[in-house]
């Protein structure tokens, strides 16, 4: 008979990011369980509100799944004594099987013999086995822990109430002082304790409490009440995928509600007006059919239409007090010129082992000034962003991001339009800070992008060089972002940026002001810098469903740029399945690896025909004559055909020719004709690190 279990762990409210990540962590938790108890299942449902984290499991099979193994013990020569009596050993063997010596039969293994007992472990009634559950419920992991009363236990909210039901029989076991039962909490201000009869009836159950569980069900009836009051009001309600999912868990009975502010507000930017209401109250924003924005809002109440009215009324006041405050803000700030704020920032610390910010945008300016050149801006764009490098934080000690801090970059947009900066120089400001996540959007024009790229690389710089290096999981200035940002804005635009490059930017700028790195010397911790990037290119690179020896094998090259990089690393992938691409590799990795024994030969060197002793030194060398001469502007996936046309003359060559020949000038001439031909195969990393079969 295949059976329903119901676990809900009844909590004080928990924030509303926490919800989702934590009731599929218990899923999670609950599979790994149940499979490692041998309980057979169908499926394990997740349920959540704000109060409640469920899980659901139905098809649960009566019982474990029965054991019958063979365990093995001591060898025969220990098992038994001289006399042919078991010995110590073979007894305590067989007393911690739960058998008997008369049990024991005897197999070879490697030409030796074993005790050998067959064990029989029958299965536990899945009622017993589901007491374990409480492990479960007590392993979740949270972002935030607390503690309540006189407990050392930690848990992100107080534990209120416990259901565990198999079918309708109550799983007994408790956590802390709260024991398991089958009452359930509904609505806590629509509805009251309630029983559960069944696993099966939770969800009915619940709902007669004024509680939907199923956080799916939850959110299609926000969205089905949104799409209602837009088609009533002939308005486009913009609903934002995060903010659904977050409201979604902050309420367990949803009601949509409309509510509006004075039109004045309109003056205030757009993107002051959509914080406030999206980041800030957690409301939808309104907009018509064109697109402009209207002066109402969309919210969602936990509970029922009663008393709604007074509801809007406090979210309007809300939102109204909110938005006085912006406009106050908007209008103070253009009282003072861009020149002004820059000015202030002279005195405000970007961090107390580095310097001020206005210190930073030095800097900037300096890594933003060759990292354009060398990219190859125009001469506007060049003007730009030196303009842009020398101003892009002003908007930080404005009054309007000291109050809507998600707002940096954004107001700096606003105001410089507003005062008259180019459009390039005002966009720049803005995409300065892009990208804003680890798949955000990136900047669209080259000076933003530059300018993103020099802001990041010298906040990782100074890090580093300050020993400040991210740890495990600590990176308390978002050093990885940022790496990952310069890198994706790099293969993004195409740019021939690598370490090198960086680095030469950094010292450049070192030399022109080391004024400007008082504590953040360029040498300091600059290798752990370089290893640093690198793994964050290895994770980029990831993200296009590359094989990880692939991976190893490009980054290996740690001056390789990065979109180069990336090429090889698509070339390498798709001649992966190639007939002969086992035949290529090895042959060219054979080349490479002889190549690290040669000594160190100038770059004039030239391999000597007169020293060649047999044919196939000479139809490599000139196989190698016809293809090294256009190699370097060849397209990657052109260079892998190049290369994989010497593997013929390679593998021909190694089968004739013994490299290191007694005749030390003979030697020589061979291993340089190894060096030239594995110079070739550096454009793709190191080879060796391929795994090929």
């Amino acid at each position: 008979m295949a059976h329903t279990f119901l676990l809900e762990i009844g909590l004080e409210e928990i924030p509303a990011h926490v919800v989702t990540p934590s009731v599929n962590q218990l899923v999670q938790k609950t599979t790994k369980f149940l499979k490692e108890q041998r309980i057979d299942f169908d499926e394990v449902i997740p349920y959540s509100t704000p109060r409640r984290l469920t899980v659901k499991v139905t098809g649960l099979a009566d019982k474990q799944a029965d054991i019958e193994e063979e365990a093995k013990g001591p060898s025969k020569k220990i098992a038994l004594d001289d006399e042919g009596n078991w010995s110590k050993a073979a007894q305590g063997f067989v007393r911690g099987q739960g058998v008997t010596v008369d049990d024991i039969f005897f197999k070879e293994l490697k030409g030796t013999e074993y005790v050998y007992v067959k064990k029989f472990i029958p299965g536990k009634p899945v009622s017993e086995v589901l007491t374990g559950m409480k492990d479960v419920a007590m392993d979740l992991k949270f972002p935030t822990m607390m503690r309540w009363g006189s407990n050392d236990f930690e848990y992100v909210r107080p534990i209120k109430w416990l259901v565990a039901l198999l079918d309708d029989e109550v799983v007994p076991f408790e956590i802390l002082d709260i024991k398991t039962g089958r009452t359930t909490q509904g609505h806590r201000f629509l509805g009251e304790a309630v029983d559960v009869p069944s696993a099966d009836k939770y969800l009915e159950t619940l709902e007669t409490q004024k509680v939907i569980a199923d956080a799916g069900v939850r959110k299609a009836e926000i969205r089905k009440q949104i799409d209602a009051l837009a088609t009533e009001n002939n308005w486009n309600i913009v609903v934002d995928e995060d903010l659904l999912e977050e409201v979604n868990n902050l309420v367990e009975y949803p009601t949509v509600f409309a509510g509006k502010f004075k039109e004045e507000y309109l003056q205030v930017p757009n993107e002051v007006l959509i914080t406030s209401m999206k980041d800030h109250q957690r409301f939808f924003y309104v907009t018509d059919k064109e697109g402009n924005l209207l002066p109402n809002f969309v919210s969602v109440r936990n509970g029922n239409k009663d008393y709604l009215e007074n509801v809007v009324a406090g979210n309007e006041k809300v939102l109204t007090a909110r938005l006085e405050d912006a406009k106050f803000f908007y209008e103070e700030d253009q009282q003072h010129t861009i020149a002004d704020y820059v000015e202030r920032l002279k005195k405000v610390m970007f961090h107390d082992k580095i310097g001020t910010i206005y210190e930073k945008m030095e800097r900037v300016n300096l890594l933003a000034k060759f990292l354009g050149d060398k990219l190859g801006l125009s001469e506007t764009e060049l003007k730009d962003l030196d303009r842009a490098s020398m101003i892009y934080k002003f908007d930080l000690v404005t009054g309007m991001v000291g109050e809507f801090s998600e707002l940096q970059g954004i107001m700096g947009e606003i105001y410089a339009r507003l005062q008259g900066e180019d459009d390039n120089v005002s966009t720049a400001i803005r995409e300065e800070y892009m990208p804003t996540s680890s798949e955000g959007e990136l900047p669209q024009s080259n000076v933003g992008a530059v300018l993103s790229i020099a802001d990041k690389l010298d906040s990782i710089q100074s890090f580093f060089a300050a020993n400040m290096i991210p740890s495990g999981s600590n990176d308390p200035y978002a050093l990885r972002r940022q790496a990952l940002g310069i890198i994706r804005i790099a293969l993004d635009k195409g740019w021939d940026i690598s370490l090198p490059v960086l680095h030469a930017a950094i010292n450049d700028a070192f030399a022109k002001r080391d004024d400007l790195y008082k504590n953040t010397n360029p040498a300091d911790n600059a290798a752990e810098m370089d290893e640093f990037v690198n793994d964050r290119l290895a994770q980029v690179l990831s993200g296009n469903k590359l094989r990880r020896d692939i991976l190893d094998a490009v980054v290996a090259r740690a001056d390789m740029p990065f979109i180069q990089a990336l090429q090889a690393a698509q070339v390498l992938s798709k001649h992966a399945e190639d007939d002969n691409f086992k035949e290529v590799i090895e042959a060219l990795t054979r080349v490479t690896r002889l190549a690290k024994k040669a000594p160190e030969f100038g770059s004039d060197a030239v391999v000597d025909s007169t020293l060649f002793e047999n044919d196939t030194e000479k139809v490599l060398a000139d196989e190698f004559a016809k293809v090294e001469a256009g190699y370097g502007d060849a397209e990657m996936n052109e260079k892998f055909a190049i290369l994989s046309s010497l593997k013929d003359s390679i593998t021909a060559y190694f089968d004739a020719t013994m490299i290191m020949a007694d005749d030390e000038k003979v030697k020589n001439n061979r291993l340089l004709q190894l060096v030239k031909i594995a110079e070739l195969t550096e454009d793709f990393g190191s080879l060796d690190k391929l795994i090929v079969k």
